[in-house]
Formats: C-alpha cells, structure tokens, sequence
C-alpha cells in the first residue's frame, strides 16, 4: 500500500473514531443518568482508549508527511437502553472488523502505520469480544439481574 493510500486510511479512521470515541462518552452520561456506573466507566475508559488511537493515527499521518482534517461526521442515535446499546455497539463492531483487518494486511510494507493498526484491531476486537460476552451473560441471567450487576 503506497503512503497516500495509508494516510487516506488512517484519515478515514481519524474521523471515525472521532465518531466513536463522542457516542461511547454521551452514552456513558446516559448511563450514568439511570445510575448505571459500571457501564459509565466502560464507556468513559472506552472513549479515552478511542481518543488515544485517534491522537496516535493523527500524528502517524503527520509522520507521513499528510494533513490531518477535521471532516464531516455522520449523525449516530444515541441508545438509552444498554442492553440495546450493547448490541447496537456490537453490529457496528462487526462492521468494521473486516475492513480493519484488510487494512492491517495492506500496511504491512509499512512497519509503524503495521504495528499502530494491529494494537488498534487487537484492542477493538476486545471490545467485540466483551459485547459478545455481555450478550450471552444477559441471555444466561436475565436483563435484570445483569442491570442490577451494572449499578
């Protein structure tokens, strides 16, 4: 993958996670309103861990010798029902997971966009996982007991 190519993909991550890191942290207010402060600390811890890779993706473009901007974002509808947002959280997780992976591939001729893309893709499959397992709990236990387990 040439260097224009990489600075194109990670700018195009750089406003995505824009995207992510802002919906994590005004769920994580809606969270906290209904007194659910574990989920408040998932998604505070998350949108920071989001921040971060967008810091590092930013400079990598700099180092790169490309321009970082500030691009539109599309709308997201915020989810009040945390079972619902988790599993909203999950398709969206999903989504990107193969085109994440592709794009980790084609970096390879190029050691730091490799190794910063991996530590991202390994950190959001993670997060995929915890979605997942939060889901199947939530199926074992019950919506209740599990929400009773978030307060």
């Amino acid at each position: 993958m040439d260097k224009q190519l990489i600075i194109e993909a990670l700018q195009k991550l750089v406003t995505g996670i824009s995207n992510q890191a802002e919906m994590h942290s005004l769920e994580a207010i809606i969270f906290a309103d209904q007194q659910f402060l574990k989920l408040e600390e998932k998604y505070n811890t998350h949108a920071t861990e989001e921040r971060d890779f967008q810091k590092r993706f930013a400079q990598r473009i700099l180092d790169l010798g490309g321009e970082v901007k500030v691009e539109e974002r599309e709308a997201i509808d915020l989810v009040r029902d945390p079972v619902d947002f988790i599993k909203k959280d999950l398709e969206i997780s999903k989504g990107a997971m193969d085109q994440l992976a592709q794009l980790v591939q084609a970096s390879i001729a190029d050691p730091a966009s490799y190794d910063l893309l991996k530590e991202y893709y390994e950190d959001e499959e993670a997060d995929l996982l915890w979605s997942q397992a939060e889901l199947e709990l939530i199926e074992n236990i019950g919506k209740e007991n599990w929400l009773l387990r978030q307060l």
